[in-house]
């Protein structure tokens, strides 16, 4: 017995030594304290796809401008060199040949403007617009999405912080259990099962401890990697883990989300582009007026082997203007305004499908969050309750009124009740933070 109650203590001194360790590197790791604002700041700098949007942002404002339209004419500077050697018939002899070398030179400048083209230059101004703004569209979607991940992996790490907190301190409870039934087993006043039962309660629940700091690392290293941060970057994370109840109004959502939200928007804005699409399909069928105009200077050397060498200018100047209209190409162009048709069709289609969609996101989101709110706010009684259950259990476990099954059943149901209240406040979170985003307003809130 002696032994089996020595070896028993050994394990127990292990697994101490063991917890101590396993905290050594959170414990000598020099951390930087991190807000959630903080962490939304440096995640949207460091954040790829918002980098590459950026990018095609800045692509779409430099093709925005009236020159790509096609406002402003082309002008062309340039110029011809050509040397020639003839064997021509010679002007002394008729029946003998004489050779000749000719060279020109001929610069010009030309002048290509597109005066008219059915209103096509002003819908492709106007589309390159539509598309600038569909460009930052995109780029503000993936802000939004940014920001709801960059929130809920940092209130992920702090629930997984505060499940840490919580199962230490039902570790430490088992802790004192066991030395408290090791110490009346010394008195005589306890029996080695009762050592076992509560020996084996406190390696379950160091078990779990061990396992939740598992969790606790994972989550700070999925923070650092939306954060664009190094690995070995310790945070301390100095927001509060609560929420802030907010009552929400169905109606008042839906109005704001069908106004607000940046995915239905920007499918406004996609219609818009199909709409210059029509419109710039059945400009061919309006005539054009183009002008071509510049100047060439010809100049020219002809040397004759067995004669003079003569020397010729030429300077020309020319302005033209060709109108044209397309009468029948096939019916090409009947074709492209149709397809065009459809495609804008489609996208009514489209912008259909998505309010439905988006109505039901919102509409499930609301309801969750308010059942969500009811289960916190159980929670927090639950906890209340089971923590005072807990401090009566514990007296009564020490003056024998219960035995160590019924105590460790309280300790569950405490442990129970502490998770599921963290718990409720991570999904009251996240469904704040869902419909935010759904109504477009999770850049204003932050």
């Amino acid at each position: 017995m002696i032994v089996l109650m020595k070896k028993m203590q050994y394990s127990l001194s292990m697994i101490g030594s063991l917890l101590l360790i396993l905290q050594l590197p959170l414990m000598i790791s020099a951390q930087e304290e991190l807000s959630l604002s903080d962490a939304i700041r440096t995640g949207l700098e460091n954040n790829f796809q918002i980098r590459i949007f950026e990018n095609s942002v800045e692509i779409a404002k430099n093709n925005n401008t009236w020159g790509t339209a096609g406002m402003f004419p082309t002008i062309a500077l340039g110029i011809n060199q050509a040397n020639r050697f003839d064997n021509l018939p010679s002007q002394l002899d008729p029946g003998e040949r004489s050779k000749a070398y000719s060279n020109n030179v001929s610069p010009y400048v030309n002048l290509k403007w597109n005066l008219f083209s059915g209103f096509g230059v002003r819908i492709n101004k106007a589309k390159l617009a539509e598309i600038q703004a569909f460009s930052e569209g995109n780029a503000i979607i993936v802000v939004e999405n940014t920001i709801q991940g960059i929130i809920l992996a940092y209130y992920n790490t702090l629930l997984q912080l505060e499940t840490l907190i919580t199962l230490n301190e039902l570790k430490k409870l088992s802790r004192d259990r066991y030395d408290y039934v090791d110490y009346r087993r010394e008195l005589g006043a306890a029996v080695t099962y009762d050592v076992l039962q509560a020996k084996n309660a406190y390696l379950e629940d160091s078990t779990t401890y061990l396992l939740q700091q598992l969790n606790v690392e994972n989550a700070f290293l999925y923070l650092r990697l939306l954060l664009g941060e190094e690995s070995d970057v310790q945070y301390d994370l100095t927001d509060q883990f609560n929420v802030v109840e907010q009552d929400f109004h169905y109606d008042s959502l839906l109005v704001q989300m069908k106004s607000e939200n940046s995915n239905l928007r920007n499918q406004y804005i996609n219609q818009e582009i199909l709409k210059k699409e029509v419109q710039s399909a059945r400009s061919a069928r309006y005539p054009y007026l183009n002008l071509n105009a510049g100047f060439d200077h010809y100049n020219n050397r002809l040397d004759l082997v067995d004669g003079p060498t003569s020397y010729s200018y030429n300077l020309d100047y020319y302005v033209n203007f060709s109108l044209g209209f397309n009468l029948s190409n096939g019916g090409n162009i009947k074709r492209v305004i149709q397809n065009a048709k459809i495609e804008e069709e489609i996208g009514y289609l489209e912008i259909a499908e998505m309010e439905i969609n988006l109505s039901n996101q919102l509409k499930n989101n609301y309801d969750l969050y308010n059942i969500r709110r009811q289960l916190y706010e159980v929670s927090m009684v639950n906890v209340e309750s089971a923590k005072l259950n807990l401090e009566i259990s514990t007296d009564k476990f020490r003056s024998g009124a219960i035995n160590s099954f019924n105590f460790r059943d309280v300790q569950v149901i405490y442990l129970r009740a502490s998770v599921s209240r963290l718990q409720a406040i991570f999904n009251l979170i996240d469904t704040h933070a869902e419909l935010l985003r759904l109504t477009g307003g999770i850049i204003r809130e932050i």
